[in-house]
């Protein structure tokens, strides 16, 4: 831990009720969110949630409390929670309490700064809404990330949530010179452990903070492990004037998190069971992520969607507060279509013509359009074959798929694993290339001239459009 100094405050343990516990002091009682230590080497943290009376308080254990006993010395180190900030946190990996947790040396020449901050003030933060753009071409033609913006990633186990989240920070690192931070509610050890890795592999770790507060965490720990990852972008954000992308996975955790400190602490549930409190803990959290005169941080969330019930009120609230959505399909995986975005299903708020322009609207509804007859169409082409549609129907067939295979992608973190080499296409090739494609300018190219390629310009090197034979001299 820092060197921060500590209280000559002591008090005593009251009473354990798992992780709640209640302490006495006879003078000075901590104001909330004021971080104690006890246990035998001060091993043991509690964060102060409510002023009982005038002598006693209770609080939230942030690390396990076996050992734990009433009659124990309490500490009051003064303090909230505080975390790490400054140049040399980059490409650590560290727990709630800034402590790195990568078998390496603690980061020398930190600054140390508490996670309970307030969101920038409206006069600070910027009107004009701007595009964020990934290089990948499905998200930046029909789904465009915001500028300091929140963005949900939707999907379940195996259709490339963490690929896609490794893009970003891939693009993010090495073409927008800004620094990306992943943050890890809830996760698994061994999901910790693959990322960290996999970004190491992928040489991306070197303009990259993490942050973890695992499963077997207790819940006060995971909650809170979500405004350390903000302080340190905001770091980045407002004293080097960066941009960050900061990755959350999974929100739903957070919120899942804040339901059991609210039930240990006796708090009134609400709707199914969710925390009266649910919609102003997580507007605390999202309202940090904003787009200031210093800088941006854009941040994409991936959220768990409970029993794929998307009127439960944890997403609702989620919702509420995203610009984007991009919905991840099984299908389009098996398919062999990556990324595996539901095209159909995925929007953004920021495709409007005021803000992408009309050109590109246009376009994007006009792909929508195409996608979705296609999809209307795919039941007949299953039964009776593509022989039995017209011959308008038809080329609107062609035109999805080979729109289909145009906007998947070959990406620099995978490179490893399919022996393509990652493509980065900026949205003016995208658009070009998704127009030209309605126009039927591909029309005699194969499908598979379109698949796995950067710009269009690219298909034709790959494949040359047939030629019909000339007709053979018949014998006389």
């Amino acid at each position: 831990m820092s060197d921060r100094g500590t209280s000559s405050n002591h008090g005593s343990v009251v009473s354990v009720r798992g992780g709640v516990v209640d302490v006495r002091f006879d003078r000075d009682l901590p104001p909330i969110y004021t971080v104690l230590r006890t246990g035998t080497k001060g091993e043991i943290v509690i964060e102060v949630m409510t002023q009982l009376d005038a002598r006693r308080i209770r609080g939230i254990a942030l690390t396990p409390t076996q050992g734990l006993a009433r009659g124990m010395s309490v500490e009051d180190t003064g303090e909230p929670l505080r975390v790490p900030v400054g140049k040399s946190i980059i490409s650590r990996m560290f727990d709630v309490f800034g402590n790195a947790i990568d078998r390496q040396p603690e980061p020398v020449d930190v600054e140390w700064r508490t996670i309970h901050r307030a969101p920038p003030p409206l006069s600070e933060r910027s009107t004009k809404s701007e595009v964020f753009e990934t290089g990948i071409k499905a998200i930046d033609v029909l789904v465009p990330l915001e500028r300091g913006g929140k963005g949900g990633l939707f999907g379940g186990a195996g259709v490339g949530k963490t690929v896609l989240l490794t893009e970003m920070i891939h693009n993010m690192i090495g073409h927008q010179k800004g620094v990306s931070i992943f943050c890890g509610i809830g996760e698994r050890c061994r999901e910790g452990e693959e990322l960290y890795s996999g970004m190491k592999a992928a040489d991306v770790l070197k303009d990259m903070v993490m942050l973890y507060g695992q499963m077997d965490e207790p819940p006060g720990n995971r909650f809170r492990v979500g405004a350390a990852a903000l302080t340190m972008a905001e770091y980045f954000r407002d004293d080097e004037h960066r941009d960050v992308l900061l990755l959350i996975d999974n929100i739903f955790r957070f919120i899942q998190a804040g339901m059991e400190v609210s039930g240990l602490l006796g708090r009134m549930p609400s709707r199914l069971g969710y925390q009266p409190t649910m919609s102003t803990e997580l507007s605390g959290l999202e309202e940090r992520i904003a787009n200031t005169r210093a800088g941006a941080i854009t941040s994409i969330q991936a959220v768990y969607v409970p029993a794929d019930d998307l009127t439960d009120p944890a997403a609702v609230h989620v919702f509420s507060h995203l610009s984007a959505s991009i919905v991840l399909s099984r299908k389009r995986a098996s398919e062999g279509l990556y990324p595996a975005i539901d095209l159909l299903q995925s929007n953004s708020k920021m495709a409007t013509p005021g803000i992408v322009g009309l050109k590109h609207y246009s376009l994007a509804q006009e792909i929508r359009k195409t996608l979705a007859q296609y999809e209307d169409l795919k039941d007949i082409v299953a039964m009776l074959g593509m022989e039995q549609l017209s011959p308008e129907d038809r080329n609107v067939v062609g035109r999805a798929r080979r729109l289909e295979r145009f906007l998947t992608q070959p990406f620099f973190t995978t490179e490893q694993f399919s022996g393509m080499k990652g493509k980065l296409v900026s949205l003016k090739d995208s658009l070009d290339g998704c127009e030209r494609i309605l126009r039927d300018e591909f029309k005699d190219y194969p499908e598979s001239a379109l698949y796995m390629i950067g710009a269009i310009s690219e298909a034709k090197k790959t494949e040359k459009p047939s030629e019909p034979e000339p007709a053979k001299p018949r014998a006389s």
